[in-house]
């Protein structure tokens, strides 16, 4: 039975094509909408198949009336009574504009309208399919989607470039926030946690662009990593003992390499009797614990005052008796910030950073603390970080969109200007299968912490075989 048919109506004849077919209609939404009078699009020669333009544009302009209809009504919400309503004005609208559909076409353009007047419009699907992980608009006729670490082309279009500015409104209309010609881009969130860049002209050259990272439904946990190759068990046990004895962890990675992900699995590890404080741009983290207090920084207003910043957070947080500081990247200033209050009895911290390798993430760490304005010599910023930093862990996105720890290493100390690290594991790159699978192998170096002696003071007592460590006479597996 056709969607018409369930929602009390019947398939309109076919009616012949006109002469001169329309352009996409501008799109509108509840809450600003201008009552449109376009023509409605045409169907196209064959009566019965639609082309994917062809479907917007007739969503659209269904939307368009479906608003004028509604008047003053100044927001949609969903409800029983509502979706009745919207299912009659839909069926008027349908039969107005003169096209024929078959069932499916019916019910893929209701969807497509309900996806206008309550989500985000054409990239709604995305965000419903859980296999996806990233979805980044470049400009209204390229949308690209991230599925097991690859980066493909869809097939979803949005009308113009108005369209692709009502969707970035409506995702930050919510949370206050703003974009326009003086600051053309901004940080946000979907109300499931995903998180949201958008950026317009004049800084976006070919038209507005989204990247959405989205929140997983179903939390992450170390069994799942290890499940996925992301670690080994020895690397879970290893990383919980060094989590549990507050030890300073830094996660470093590339972008989309997993770093928030693996920052999530280690805050979990976190004793329940412990006060979190986390610090974030746009809240991403999901901790289990209660005990849990959420800072997200502020943008400033259109005076340009009112802006809290990371660093503003992390200084205020060491007034709110924390016993844990988890930080969701740093960035900038805020890097000294963080060291300061490592060093100063906030043992246990955790962040993450970008960076390529764990020496790399050394020399990230100098430059932002850098970025603080203090005139301090770059030997003094050193000895900060190697007196603050216990442990780096790398994490690396590999060809095949495979995502892993690739390095475990130890942050020794200082031995004349030089910032000493210490592998505790790495991961061995083999080979690449015919279908373009890595092959790789997460091992350790052999070489036991020096921090061993604190693992085993909060009652964590490795056997040697977790760092590779064997008996006389026995041989390692590789």
């Amino acid at each position: 039975m056709s969607l018409l048919k369930r929602i009390g109506g019947s398939q309109p004849q076919s009616t012949s094509e006109p002469a001169v077919p329309v352009s996409a209609p501008a799109p509108s939404d509840a809450a600003n909408h201008t009552p449109a009078s376009r023509t409605a699009p045409s169907t196209v020669s064959s009566g019965s198949e639609m082309s994917q333009q062809r479907m917007l544009e007739l969503s659209l302009w269904i939307v368009d009336r479906i608003l004028s209809s509604l008047g003053n009504q100044q927001e949609l919400k969903r409800s029983p009574e509502m979706e009745r309503q919207l299912q009659e004005k839909f069926t008027l609208a349908y039969r107005q504009s003169g096209v024929n559909l078959t069932d499916d076409q019916t019910k893929h353009l209701y969807d497509m309208v309900m996806d206008e007047l309550f989500g985000f419009g054409p990239i709604e699907p995305l965000l419903r399919d859980d296999s996806i992980t990233e979805v980044m608009v470049n400009g209204p006729r390229a949308v690209y989607v991230e599925q097991k670490g690859k980066i493909t082309l869809t097939q979803v279009r949005f009308a113009n470039d108005e369209h692709v500015l009502k969707v970035i409104d409506r995702i930050i209309r919510p949370l206050g926030r703003r974009i326009d010609r003086k600051w053309p881009m901004v940080d946000a969130r979907l109300p499931d946690g995903s998180r949201v860049n958008a950026i317009i002209p004049p800084c976006a050259i070919d038209g507005p662009s989204i990247t959405i990272r989205k929140f997983a439904k179903k939390k992450l946990t170390v069994e799942d990593l290890i499940r996925f190759g992301s670690m080994t068990p020895e690397m879970a046990e290893f990383l919980r003992a060094c989590v549990v004895s507050r030890l300073n962890i830094i996660v470093s990675g590339g972008t989309g390499s997993g770093k928030t992900t693996l920052l999530n699995v280690l805050s979990n590890f976190i004793p329940p009797d412990e006060r979190i404080v986390t610090i974030e741009d746009s809240a991403e983290l999901k901790l289990g614990q209660d005990h849990v207090v959420r800072l997200e920084s502020k943008p400033p207003e259109i005076d340009g005052t009112g802006r809290v910043t990371i660093n503003d957070l992390v200084i205020n947080s060491l007034r709110m008796r924390p016993e844990r500081i988890v930080i969701g990247e740093c960035r900038g200033g805020e890097t000294m910030a963080m060291l300061q209050a490592m060093n100063t009895g906030h043992d246990g911290s955790l962040s993450t950073l970008h960076a390529n390798s764990p020496r790399d993430a050394i020399a990230r760490m100098e430059t932002m603390a850098m970025m603080a304005g203090m005139d301090m010599p770059l030997r003094v910023i050193r000895e900060q970080i190697a007196s603050a930093i216990d442990l780096i862990v790398q994490q690396t996105r590999l060809e095949d969109g495979s995502r892993k720890i690739s390095y475990i290493t130890e942050v020794q100390g200082m031995e004349g200007d030089v910032v000493v690290l210490q592998d505790i594991f790495l991961l061995h790159i083999l080979g690449k299968t015919p279908e373009g699978k890595i092959i790789s192998e997460l091992r350790p170096t052999g070489t036991r912490p020096r921090f061993t002696a604190r693992l085993e003071a909060h009652g964590f007592k490795l056997p040697p075989s977790i760092f590779g460590a064997t008996v006389p006479g026995q041989k390692r597996p590789w």
